[in-house]
């Protein structure tokens, strides 16, 4: 037998493999999702949440690759430039549609970058003050910052965010100005408004509902159409007068723009069976957040109809892209 005779066969094997391979049913390998920010924030909980259950039904093990920074960007960016194999996931959190609004100029395109898988839950925003804030109502801290004009400070996550539009939204609406002093996160804002170092904070009730029940921080809204399970005696802020004001933070699934249909649809399916799960929705519903696991094109008009209103909101209330 001739050398070229067994390169001919070796090639020919080879060949023989590949269909094998491609018919491997998806998936047959370790899946990353991202999550676009540091560990322990309401994007990466909802995340490890649902990824066991998802893990169980998928047969194989879905690995939180935290990636966080620049406003959760960075991992967008990372999710976008990924194979669109099936293999790279991302959960994103309301930061998904206000960034359009106001960043100049994003890495990606927030909508053709991306295949929408799902919109794993949404999470109503809430108005704390601190105790020593005398205001137990919207009305009453209206009338405060009113006699007190730029003197009632105001913690966010950083500029930008969900918990800073939806201030800019009320001070447009009530005429009111207070200061805004922002955080590089969520945790760091909340730990000085519960401390007593800032006056006030919209954040998602995941965040303040530990410390509402405590005495640590006062609710005296919340942002949802209704109100919520987990804080049926607050009302909410269109109850208080603001006018469709609705400020919820939708926590939702991507994968790489071009990814197969089919893989899409299957990963749609792991994530709408774990959050049939009584105890996911248990934990989900004792902070206020409420499953959704809407399909994959209500998905794409969500995020469309989302990212053309807070661009609309943003300008509205003077914040300028940066």
């Amino acid at each position: 037998m001739t050398k070229t005779m067994i390169h001919r066969m070796v090639a020919a094997a080879a060949l023989a493999i590949i269909p094998t391979a491609q018919a491997q049913p998806y998936p047959a390998k370790i899946i990353r999702m991202i999550v676009p920010f540091a560990p322990g924030g309401n994007t990466d909980i909802i995340a490890r949440a649902i990824s066991h259950r998802m893990t169980e039904d998928l047969g194989q093990q879905i690995v939180i690759d935290n990636r966080g920074g620049a406003a959760s960007t960075l991992g967008t960016d990372l999710a976008a430039k990924a194979p669109p194999d099936g293999y790279t996931l991302l959960m994103v959190s309301s930061a998904h549609v206000i960034n359009p609004a106001v960043w100049k100029k994003l890495p990606y395109d927030s909508v053709k970058d991306f295949a929408p898988v799902t919109l794993v839950a949404n999470v109503p925003n809430s108005l704390c003050v601190h105790p020593s804030v005398p205001a137990k109502n919207v009305k009453e801290l209206v009338a405060l910052a009113q006699a007190r004009p730029d003197q009632l400070t105001y913690a966010t996550p950083g500029r930008g965010t969900s918990s800073h539009l939806a201030i800019e939204m009320m001070s447009f609406a009530a005429k009111i100005k207070l200061i805004h002093i922002p955080y590089k996160g969520v945790g760091p804002a909340a730990i000085d408004l519960v401390a007593g170092h800032v006056h006030m904070m919209f954040a998602s009730m995941p965040t303040t509902m530990p410390h509402v029940h405590t005495g640590r921080l006062r609710m005296i809204a919340q942002a949802g159409g209704e109100r919520s399970p987990a804080a049926p005696n607050v009302p909410t802020m269109i109850e208080q007068g603001m006018k469709d004001f609705v400020v919820i933070s939708g926590f939702g699934m991507f994968a790489p723009a071009g990814t197969p249909r089919a893989i899409v649809d299957r990963v749609y399916a792991a994530v709408k069976k774990s959050l049939s799960y009584p105890e996911i929705n248990a934990s989900l519903a004792s902070q206020g957040a409420e499953a959704v696991a809407n399909t994959p094109d209500e998905y794409d008009r969500y995020n469309r109809t989302e990212i053309a209103r807070w661009v609309d909101v943003a300008r509205k209330a003077g914040v300028q892209p940066e």
